[in-house]
């Protein structure tokens, strides 16, 4: 063997022995990592497991801790209830008592006053008889003394409240008269209570400014309404008002002498005023800059038929605080406002509720567009007499909360604006659209759905038939309706009012006026409508055996059955072959129009004061056979009664003798007329409260 070799060899063998033990160093080395390594996760999943039940624990006991808040606070406020409950209970009891005990007294003090009534009146018979067997002295002088010591009737004595009840009935011209019969009857008229409204419209032109000024200036800390409506004052009166510190209501309207220095001097001393009604008065951008910095708390305004103003003056709006506690304003007849004008508005009176825009050829979709863009709090709106809204207008308002809306005269409007009305308007209640020609039976099928409907009017709507109500009536709003005005529209018949008495359980006013095609069947269905206390048939071709099958309805209070020349007095008498026909069994009926039956007479009057003794109100308009005199007796029956025995117009289509007329000139048009002022004047007191 070599040195050469023994020097690798030993290489070599060096070289394995120092490999083996570096792989044996190795592989401990690794054991004792993994070893470590094991540990270290074992330690950590036993932190993380103790910070995470930790952290549950904390979240626990929050949790706990503000449940247990949460039912202490219950346990407080259900304490708190307890005790009101008991309070009010107690509260009630008294106040029943006091109240038991107040009307005990008032009571006692009626029957005291209606005793001394009863002896002033027998100590009034008792001179009377006195005074007849003066023949008797002894007798004459032993019940004079009688006489001498009859009581007083001294109203004085009633409750003031009784007292002001009384005189809340009289206008201020009655209170003034009464003031002037003796002191104690001017004592009762200056309670303090009785002069919180004064109106001066009913004695314009009767009472000087002077009286006027001492009436404002006595009584300026108690007046709270004010309504000089329609008088014609000078400008120093009108500044008087402003003496009137607490004034919350005021109405100038239509009074020519208002100017704007009037209202700057009202303005500055009436800052409480909530209703301001400047109704056709020569105000100016001068008066529209004074709102918005003195009435802070303006509710109501109207500035109808105001042309004196501008768009600049609606700009005036939105200066100071502003009017933005306004939710009613009236815009009628003011054509001169344009579409940036409403800009104005929508800027300054976010808060508008009620839109009340009448005779305004001038509006178009664009300025209720611009309107609604910031008021959506519109729930009212009225737009008779503006031709060129259109069925945008309803795609605009969408945004709005409609519960009452009124269109008249308009034929731009369209089926196309009821479409989506269900849920672009779920809760309409009012719907007037009269004499809207483009409505057809396709609107009364979107109508259906609304639940909360109870007044729909849609005289002149002369495209509505049959089909078109039968499918409004199968639908829910047929529950709760109230109030349906369906005159003129021609194409109804029998089958519609069949439908009526079986959908409308809650129907009060119907009006049907010159439905052609009704017939005495259609009378018999009326019947079934069992809430109905109103129906207008004028124009229609009930006879006398129609109104014969209507007396049946117990609870029918007003009937029109004016230029129903097909009734006679045999419709109306009471005889024994008849039933008993109308005044026999309508014992409630408050209101007849038999305007137009030329074929009644006198007879008619003596059997209606014998059988409707409820009778208030009777219009006799054309009746040519009533006379005067009937007429006059018959007047002192009744609160109010129109009575002319002229012929009637030739659009009634029949002579005074009832017989129908060969040629006819100009019927439509004036018949028109005359049913859209009848159509205004039965539904107004229902317009007020909408």
């Amino acid at each position: 063997m070599t040195p050469e070799l023994m020097i690798k060899a030993c290489s070599f063998y060096t070289g394995h022995l120092v490999k083996t033990h570096f792989c044996t160093w190795r592989d401990i080395a690794r054991t004792n990592e993994n070893v470590a390594l094991a540990e270290k996760m074992n330690r950590a999943v036993t932190c993380y497991n103790f910070r995470l039940q930790k952290s549950v624990f904390h979240h626990w006991r929050s949790y706990m801790e503000d449940q247990k808040e949460k039912l202490k606070n219950t346990l407080l406020r259900i304490q708190q209830i307890i005790y009101c409950h008991k309070l009010s209970i107690i509260l009630t009891k008294w106040r029943n008592r006091a109240r038991l005990k107040s009307k005990k007294k008032e009571d006692e003090l009626i029957l005291k006053h209606e005793l001394q009534l009863k002896k002033w009146k027998n100590r009034l018979i008792l001179k009377r008889a006195t005074a007849e067997e003066s023949n008797f002295p002894e007798q004459s002088s032993s019940e004079g003394s009688l006489v001498d010591e009859t009581l007083k009737c001294d109203i004085s004595l009633l409750p003031e409240r009784a007292i002001l009840q009384i005189f809340f009935y009289l206008s201020l011209k009655d209170v003034i008269i009464c003031g002037q019969v003796n002191h104690a009857w001017m004592l009762m008229t200056q309670l303090n209570s009785l002069w919180n409204a004064i109106d001066f419209s009913t004695v314009k032109n009767v009472i000087p400014d002077k009286y006027i000024l001492s009436t404002l200036q006595r009584w300026r800390l108690n007046v709270l309404r004010l309504n000089f409506h329609g008088c014609l004052l000078r400008p120093k009166t009108f500044r008087s008002v402003s003496h009137c510190r607490n004034l919350q209501e005021l109405n100038v309207s239509d009074c020519p002498t208002f100017t704007d220095e009037s209202m700057r001097h009202i303005s500055e001393g009436c800052p409480g005023v909530l209703y301001l009604n400047l109704s056709n008065t020569t105000i100016t951008n001068r008066t529209m800059r004074l709102l918005p910095r003195h009435f802070h708390n303006l509710q109501n305004l109207s500035l109808a038929y105001c042309r004196g103003f501008t768009d600049k003056g609606l700009q005036y709006l939105n200066l100071g605080n502003g009017c933005h506690k306004l939710i009613y304003l009236d815009l009628s007849g003011c054509t001169q406002i344009s579409v940036q004008g409403f800009r104005y508005i929508a800027n300054s009176c976010t808060g508008i509720t009620h839109l009340t825009i009448n005779d305004m050829p001038t509006l178009t979709d664009n300025c209720v567009k611009a309107l609604v863009e910031k008021c959506s709090r519109i729930t009212s709106l009225v737009f008779t007499g503006a031709p060129h809204i259109s069925d945008r207008t309803f795609k605009a308002l969408s945004t709005c909360k409609l519960r009452k809306i009124r269109f008249e005269g308009n034929k731009r409007v369209t089926d196309a604006s009821f479409k989506y009305i269900d849920k672009n308007y779920p809760n309409l209640s009012h719907i007037y659209m009269a004499d809207c020609k483009g409505i057809t039976d396709s609107s009364l099928r979107s109508l259906s759905p609304l639940r909360q409907l109870t007044v729909l009017n849609l005289a002149n709507c002369v495209r509505i038939g049959d089909m078109g109500l039968r499918q409004f009536l199968d639908g829910p709003a047929s529950i709760r309706i109230r109030e349906l005005n369906l005159s003129n529209c021609v194409r109804l018949s029998d089958v519609s009012v069949m439908k009526l008495s079986e959908r409308c359980p809650n129907l009060n006013y119907l009006s049907l006026r010159n439905c052609d095609h009704l017939t005495a069947q259609g009378i018999g269905y009326i019947v079934n409508i069992f809430s109905l206390v109103s129906i207008d048939l004028s124009g229609t071709d009930i006879s006398n055996e129609g109104l014969n099958v209507l007396s049946k309805h117990k609870k029918l209070k007003e009937l029109s059955v004016s230029e129903c020349y097909g009734i006679t007095d045999v419709g109306i008498q009471i005889t024994d072959s008849a039933m008993e026909m109308l005044s026999a069994k309508c014992h409630y009926l408050h209101i007849l129009d038999i305007s137009g039956c030329v074929l009644l007479t006198d007879q008619i009057l003596e059997d209606l004061q014998i059988g409707c003794k409820q009778l208030r109100i009777l219009k006799m308009q054309y009746c040519t056979n009533i006379s005067k005199k009937a007429a006059q007796r018959m007047s002192s029956k009744v609160q109010q009664q129109e009575y002319n025995s002229n012929d009637p117009p030739r659009w009634f289509g029949y002579d005074r003798e009832g017989d129908p007329l060969t040629e006819l000139d100009n019927v439509t048009p004036s018949k028109g007329a005359s049913e859209l002022t009848v159509e205004k004047s039965t539904y107004s007191s229902e317009e007020q409260a909408a």
